[in-house]
């Protein structure tokens, strides 16, 4: 029985894709898990993998061609099987994962067929839209604002919402057109990737039940369970624990790479939640994965000793005092605790520190600034000078991969940005080919951007060295956590006025103190004193940066 493979959405911007290359060619075997093609998205070149077994009938869209998302891509079935009416019908082929069951039909019943079925319980024209992943690192997301309510009709291209991710506060359109006649999420709530955002369909439908029914990542629950239980009764039991991470209720979808990993590990997939397309686990959700304890006991346990030493030793409590506050973690918070805790314990830190004196590059933005228009500061001194340093000791920029160290030959630097609920890092891309002037004023438009939660998450992807300044708080000297996968990040001091020596005299200097972090995996102690050596040179000759 015939399967139809259509082009996926690989991205949630994704309206089309082109076909890279065919890694399959019509007539060879295919196996569940086996990589079909390479598929050009608007944001990267992406392996397709089948989730379904025999033989590759067809291609419809060969290698180079452009098609819409849920376009014909491909035909998988039995050998020697008579496809020509679902090729036929190739303009108007349902969104499915194709069930085998509804393949043997011809195109025009197939697709009323899917209609009816595929969705299990919707009505006819009513689309159910989820929470979508609108970064690479969301989970979940919080609905800001709803700028459309219920009864208000909907046109492809409207925004729906604004919706805060773990990096900004993002638009979100809606690529459907009908009537909004249920709003799952309501206004400043966070549900996890793939919940139930809202219902679109024709005016006065009945959705009755959709909502309450309705399985993260999935359909509505009720009528799945009751076909399952009357074709599959032997995986009844295990859908409610892989439903996150599952498609169609019935397996667990998963590149090779993650099944190998967790084969290795000893990760049971059941227990893994899924971030790639429809739920699929990868590589990066296994390598993230934490089993979950259960702390209860201990708590049970530890709880009568510690009434009883509260009871020897009771304090005073004037009548109505507080003494805590619980403030409820932000999708940003909870995202910098664990990539940085993730940095700190797989990355060896080690940090460097060396004094640069400011005196010339004090005189040298003061004449900068002189000219109209113009505002350089100090910390757009320390980027171009990081980018040129890092041209001159490429070993810097790099990071580091298990099979091999990789080297960056282009300079993006990351620049860290305090904001109301923690911090993001920007990217200047190629900042060794931007003027000082440049610098200040990408710095300047990012972190006026970021403090508003307007970056694009594209705009926070992609660095290759980090700097963090926190000179302007007073703080002399401190260390960061490097950011993932960089290997380094330069923190920046106060520029403190201090006795310095110069020429065996003692005068009034004015120095600063630079930190820089390293992974040991990737720089050695002498490759990091190296480059400090020469950004020290630029910082304190500021001309040589015009050289």
């Amino acid at each position: 029985m015939a399967t139809i493979i259509t082009m996926p959405r690989l991205s949630d911007t994704m309206t089309e894709g082109t076909v890279a290359t065919w890694l399959k060619k019509v007539g060879d075997k295919i196996s569940e898990g086996d990589i079909l093609a390479e598929i050009e998205t608007d944001k990267a070149t992406m392996e397709f993998e089948s989730f379904n077994e025999g033989t590759l009938l067809y291609i419809g869209i060969p290698e180079g061609e452009t098609a819409p998302v849920d376009s014909l891509l491909a035909i998988i079935g039995n050998e020697g099987e008579d496809v020509s009416a679902l090729i036929a019908g190739k303009a108007t082929p349902a969104t499915e994962e194709v069930k085998p069951a509804v393949a043997e039909t011809v195109a025009a019943p197939e697709v009323k067929k899917e209609e009816t079925t595929a969705p299990a319980s919707l009505p006819k024209g009513v689309i159910v839209v989820t929470m979508p992943r609108l970064s690479d690192t969301m989970t979940e997301g919080t609905v800001a604002t709803w700028l459309k309510k219920v009864g208000d009709k909907i046109t492809e291209g409207d925004i729906l919402a604004e919706i805060e991710t773990d990096k900004a506060t993002m638009e979100f359109e809606s690529f459907n057109e009908g009537t909004l006649l249920y709003i799952g999420i309501e206004e400043g709530n966070t549900a996890p990737v793939d919940s139930l955002l809202a219902i679109i369909g024709p005016e006065g439908t009945d959705i009755s039940g959709i909502g309450e029914n309705y399985k993260t990542g999935g359909s509505p629950q009720a009528p799945i369970a009751t076909e399952e239980a009357k074709a599959a009764p032997a995986e009844k039991t295990a859908e409610p624990i892989v439903q996150e991470a599952s498609t169609d209720g019935q397996r667990i979808l998963a590149s090779p790479l993650a099944k190998k990993i967790a084969s290795d590990k000893g990760i049971q997939l059941t227990q893994v939640k899924g971030s790639g397309e429809n739920g699929r686990i990868v590589k990066s959700d296994i390598e993230n994965f934490t089993p979950q304890t259960t702390a209860a006991p201990a708590t049970a346990t530890s709880a009568p000793a510690k009434t009883e030493t509260v009871a020897a030793a009771k304090p005073f409590v004037p009548a109505g005092e507080v003494f805590t506050e619980e403030i409820k973690n932000s999708q940003m918070r909870k995202i910098i605790a664990k990539r940085l805790a993730e940095s700190l314990f797989t990355a060896p830190h080690y940090n460097l520190v060396i004094e640069v004196t400011m005196d010339d590059a004090m005189k040298s933005r003061a004449i900068i600034n002189s000219v109209p228009d113009t505002k350089v500061s100090f910390n757009d001194m320390v980027i171009k000078a990081c980018a040129l340093a890092l041209k001159k000791h490429p070993k810097i920029n790099s990071q580091w991969r298990e099979d091999a160290i990789i080297i960056n030959h282009h300079v993006n630097i990351g620049v860290a940005v305090a904001v109301e609920d923690g911090l993001v890092v920007p990217v200047l891309r190629f900042t060794d080919a931007m003027s000082l002037s440049q610098i200040g004023g990408n710095v300047r438009d990012l972190a006026g951007r970021a403090k508003n939660k307007k970056l694009l998450p594209t705009e926070m992807e992609g660095s290759t060295f980090t700097v963090s300044n926190l000179g302007m708080f007073g703080i002399t000297e401190f260390n960061s956590i490097i950011n993932q996968p960089n290997s380094a990040i330069l923190s920046v001091g106060a520029i403190v006025e201090k006795p310095v020596v110069k020429n065996g005299q003692i005068v009034v200097g004015n120095t600063m103190m630079l930190s820089l972090a390293c992974d040991h995996r990737t720089i050695d102690g002498a490759t990091g004193a190296q480059f400090l050596q020469t950004l020290k040179q630029f910082i304190e000759n500021p001309v040589t940066m015009l050289a």
